[in-house]
């Protein structure tokens, strides 16, 4: 599917360049709201997926909220099973949580992300998410 023809409510963005280095194929960044909670709508080509890497925070900020809103994508947090996000999905991440996320091999992906706000909120990148553990999971549509 080319993306033109991938469907959502929220536009595209542009190509997600500044964080490129943090993902394996090509994203897409379409910020939407800022202030203390800003919002912004993440696009994953079939097959791209971030870096894990964990958000830090203090007093009950740096929790990630994931809200699925086109397409079909994973999440996993290190050392769990990965969910199969839909349209209406809503991940938490809790601040300190080791994990990742990205689109089934077949399909195009988005979701809305934000972080909650609160002191010492930060973003730490780590290694990448290797071939030979994205190939182990089940392709676009199927559930774990």
């Amino acid at each position: 599917m080319a993306v033109h023809e991938f469907e959502q409510i929220f536009p595209l963005g542009d190509k997600n360049d500044a964080f490129a280095q943090y993902f394996i194929g090509q994203s897409y960044l379409a910020p939407l709201a800022s202030g203390s909670v800003p919002v912004s709508n993440v696009s994953f080509e079939p097959g791209c997926r971030n870096n894990w890497h964990i958000h830090h925070g203090a007093d009950g900020g740096g929790d990630q909220i994931l809200l699925c809103t086109a397409g079909s994508g994973w999440y996993q947090a290190d050392g769990e099973e990965p969910v199969s996000m839909e349209p209406g999905t809503v991940i938490r991440v809790p601040a300190g949580t080791k994990h990742w996320h990205g689109a089934k091999a077949d399909a195009w992906f988005s979701h809305l992300a934000l972080i909650t706000p609160g002191e010492g909120v930060s973003n730490e990148w780590l290694e990448p998410v290797t071939d030979e553990v994205y190939g182990k999971l089940p392709r676009n549509g199927a559930n774990t």
